[in-house]
């Protein structure tokens, strides 16, 4: 059956609206489509957001728990000025505060400038950076002990140091008198000073002033 010119006319209308139809259908899908996929990534993406912020809530509780634990040996080692800036003056007075409680002989000392200082058995320090400055002394004995009484006043009383080398010698002609208090011994010692510098203690330090 063939239409007519006529009867394609009547049809002109209705088949626009019906190609009008098909064509909003398929916008229609296609932008439920893409709706969908934007929502699913938009899902995934929360999930995402929220797996991190558990994961950092959970460190979060770990790093508390940690800082809680060790925050007391912390703010010791800071007091103790092994954290934060070195100490000379501090040291200086020890060593007369020794020199003076033990009655000891003469003692000349020099101090080297401060330089970082990389043991090989402590290969890792994190964002810590350990400098050391050199101390150079020259005492008179009456006996090794004085030698330790110093030594052990000052891990008393001061930073942690590394005793790097002592030598002990006999003057020539030295004779042990027991009637009369005589240096009988002469030492020369080399000792680090240990500091450790934490950049963000050093930062906040910053901030304040």
């Amino acid at each position: 059956m063939s239409l007519s010119s006529q009867d394609w006319r009547k049809l002109r209308f209705p088949l626009l609206g019906l190609g009008t139809a098909l064509v909003l259908v398929g916008l229609l899908v296609s932008f439920a489509d893409q709706y969908r996929q934007k929502s699913a990534n938009a899902v995934v993406l929360q999930q995402n957001l929220l797996n991190q912020a558990r994961q950092k809530f959970q460190s979060s509780g770990l790093e508390k728990e940690t800082i809680k634990q060790y925050l007391p040996q912390y703010n010791q080692l800071i007091a103790s000025g092994f954290i934060g800036e070195e100490r000379r003056i501090e040291w200086i007075e020890n060593l007369r505060q020794i020199h003076d409680a033990h009655k000891l002989f003469s003692i000349d000392y020099s101090i080297g400038l401060q330089e970082s200082f990389k043991p090989s058995y402590l290969p890792n320090l994190g964002n810590f950076k350990l400098q050391r400055s050199t101390m150079k002394l020259n005492l008179e004995l009456l006996h090794e002990g004085d030698l330790l009484n110093l030594l052990d006043g000052l891990r008393a009383q001061s930073t942690p140091y590394i005793v790097r080398e002592c030598e002990i010698t006999r003057p020539s002609g030295a004779v042990i008198n027991n009637k009369e208090v005589a240096a009988n011994l002469s030492a020369v010692c080399e000792i680090d000073w240990l500091t450790i510098r934490d950049p963000q203690l050093t930062h906040a330090i910053g901030n304040e002033l």
